[in-house]
């Protein structure tokens, strides 16, 4: 479960601080989905950026599960988020060189998942997500919402597969 207390979040500007979001209290349940939706300027880039913990700059209490985010160091939080937290970009961020299998097992690298446990993730990851037959095409060879569903497909893969503790 996520948990937020009193959020808040600032921009610095030339007539002070620009607040983007206050006052946030907010509670998602472990294994929800949330759609954050808003007219353009009102928080949803700035409220996901510290969700995933891209953005520190932000005051009040944020709770993961059992752990305090708001009170952990830079790094502890980098290791929280390296662990269980992925993100969809509009643009989807596929390497273009390449293929989708590559793709996939990528941001796994990063990790420290034994080659082989990476290439059954994958593998799981291609066939859920009923992509196996494009495993060898690189990102342009696909259209907009195959890319999507890879980019979604990877994301998924990389979380849940080395969490067993969270449900799929």
């Amino acid at each position: 479960m996520i948990q937020l207390k009193n959020l808040e979040r600032s921009y610095k500007t030339g007539a002070g601080d620009t607040w983007v979001l206050r006052r946030i209290d907010l509670t998602i349940p472990e294994g929800a989905f949330l759609t954050i939706m808003g007219p353009s300027g009102a928080g949803k880039s700035s409220l996901l950026n510290a969700l995933a913990l891209l953005d520190d700059q932000w005051l009040g209490e944020y709770w993961f599960r059992d752990q305090a985010v708001h009170a952990m160091k830079r790094k502890e939080r980098s290791e929280l988020a390296k662990r269980n937290i992925g993100m969809v970009f509009q643009s989807y961020h596929l390497l273009d060189d390449l293929t989708v299998q590559e793709n996939i097992d990528l941001p796994l690298s990063y990790k420290d998942i034994p080659r082989s446990d990476r290439q059954a993730m994958v593998a799981d990851t291609l066939d859920r997500f009923q992509i196996v037959a494009k495993k060898d095409l690189f990102p342009n060879q696909l259209s907009g919402g195959q890319q999507q569903q890879f980019a979604i497909g990877r994301e998924i893969g990389e979380i849940v597969e080395p969490c067993s503790h969270l449900s799929a």
